[in-house]
């Protein structure tokens, strides 16, 4: 019999946050005993900064550049004629179940209001069709209060859908604000009671596989109030920063930090003059105390689905937990994701637990997403897609894993071996390079792309990533509403 499968992700989650990796400003105690009983992978790495590329390329094992998700807009989806997990799951035997957020389709960004929430049935009806049997759709937080998915549809029934969306919508927030509403309601404990209500009734004699997809804690930092006094401030700090870190015009990120037209990173849209410098102490302590907050939240919730899957499956359960990406959370000035090949984005937290297959170790071998679909197939007892980016977890324990973590999204591109980095952007006639010794600059302050003692080391790692032609989209790409 094929274990039952138990599939967790948070979305925008920072390693830093979890006891496991050494947080010592939150508590995590239900994450840190699956690292405990299981397989922690110290040196898994995204493969996209970005939630919808993430996501499509651990659904369907490929690289964004190689499944042609590589950016959130409308000319990226999850396309229905390529094999993913929970096609080949049902195929193996498996009920498929996904519970929060799928995020395989563009969100209609022009089309949100601030004083009314949106249908989102053609969205619902594309995941329905890539193979999941059971689907209870929380769509990220602030897409539940622009579209109604299942989560908003039960809110606006509560009478607190109104009040979220106000929240949302409200500039001077910034973001950082008490979620406005009890906490049972928050979209984090909406989908960890409803996994736990799906595991508990689930009668099939068929084996499982549940996706259970946090969207916490992914902006806006919303936790609520009781959970504040979960962190200890004492060891929060603002973030790992050094005074002129982005004062340089070639790095990524200048203009986002010093606002400027090539600013691309999420934080800088809500700050004075676009530039996240402009943010206040202040701010950053707030963000920074409610996005552990909702770490602390979300651990309760893994708690809890964790529990139910233990009391239905026994010890016939695999249990992973990873991320999409992580969240920059104001090191180096800044928040977001988006062009980070920095390792508060790159690097993140990846755990397996299956008594006698993954049980009782930590791994230094490089690890990412994609390698879920080949281990969990291979589990299944059924065959791989033939085109498969990632390798079988079980492979990599015993002979070791690849010498290269690879990133890509749309212009972006980076590439690290654990111990140099290189990261690229090329967005027609502009292009940024960095180049950073996780050794000696492990927060990664000195680009060094142009010291010619990094040469060696830089061509090395150019040699590692795609054509830059294979990281945009032709002009001619459908969008996803035009199929």
């Amino acid at each position: 019999m094929p274990p039952n499968i138990l599939l967790i992700t948070t979305d925008e989650h920072a390693r830093e946050t979890l006891g496991c990796c050494g947080a010592a400003a939150v508590q995590t105690p239900h994450i840190d005993r699956l690292a405990r009983e299981g397989v922690l992978f110290r040196h898994a790495y995204t493969v996209s900064p970005l939630c919808m590329p993430a996501r499509t390329a651990l659904a369907t094992g490929q690289y964004p550049h190689h499944n042609g998700c590589l950016c959130n807009g409308l000319q990226s989806h999850m396309r229905q004629d390529l094999p993913n997990l929970y096609r080949s799951l049902q195929s193996a035997g498996y009920t498929t179940g996904h519970v929060g957020k799928c995020h395989y389709a563009p969100v209609r960004y022009g089309e949100t209001k601030p004083h009314e929430t949106q249908p989102y049935e053609r969205e619902r009806e594309h995941y329905r069709r890539l193979g999941i049997d059971h689907l209870d759709l929380q769509d990220d937080k602030q897409v539940s209060v622009w579209f109604m998915d299942d989560y908003a549809k039960e809110l606006k029934d509560a009478g607190l859908l109104k009040a979220y969306r106000d929240a949302v919508w409200n500039q001077e927030f910034a973001k950082v604000f008490l979620f406005p509403g009890p906490a049972d309601w928050h979209p984090d404990t909406w989908v960890g009671r409803k996994a736990a209500d799906y595991i508990d009734a689930y009668d099939s004699d068929a084996p499982a596989f549940l996706w259970v997809s946090f969207s916490g804690p992914h902006y806006p930092f919303d936790p609520p109030e009781a959970y504040l006094d979960r962190v200890d401030t004492a060891h929060l700090g603002l973030g790992r920063r050094r005074a002129g870190d982005l004062d340089d015009p070639a790095k990524i990120h200048h203009d986002s930090y010093h606002g400027g037209k090539h600013g691309t990173i999420d934080g800088r849209s809500r700050a004075a003059g676009h530039a996240c410098k402009n943010y206040s102490d202040e701010y950053w302590a707030k963000l920074r105390h409610h996005y552990f907050a909702n770490v602390a939240q979300i651990d309760d919730e893994v708690g809890r689905v964790v529990r139910a899957a233990e009391r239905r499956f026994g010890d016939d359960l695999l249990v992973v937990f990873t991320a999409d990406h992580g969240e920059m959370a104001g090191n180096h000035g800044l928040w977001g994701k988006h062009f980070c090949g920095y390792d508060e984005v790159m690097h993140i937290p990846f755990i397996v637990r299956m008594p006698g297959t993954f049980a009782d170790g930590e791994c230094d071998e490089i690890a990412s997403q994609l390698d879920l679909m080949p281990t969990l197939l291979d589990l299944a007892g059924t065959e791989a897609p033939a085109r498969m980016d990632g390798q079988n977890l079980q492979a990599v324990l015993r002979d070791g894993g690849p010498q290269y973590a690879l990133s890509t999204s749309r212009y972006f591109a980076a590439v690290t071996d654990g111990r140099y980095k290189l990261i690229e952007v090329n967005r027609g006639d502009n292009a940024w390079r960095e180049f950073y010794d996780l050794e000696s600059d492990p927060h990664e302050f000195d680009n060094r792309a142009d010291d010619p003692a990094s040469a060696e080391h830089v061509s090395r790692l150019r040699d590692q990533l795609p054509d830059p032609d294979t990281l945009d989209h032709p002009s001619d790409a459908p969008s996803f509403f035009d199929l």
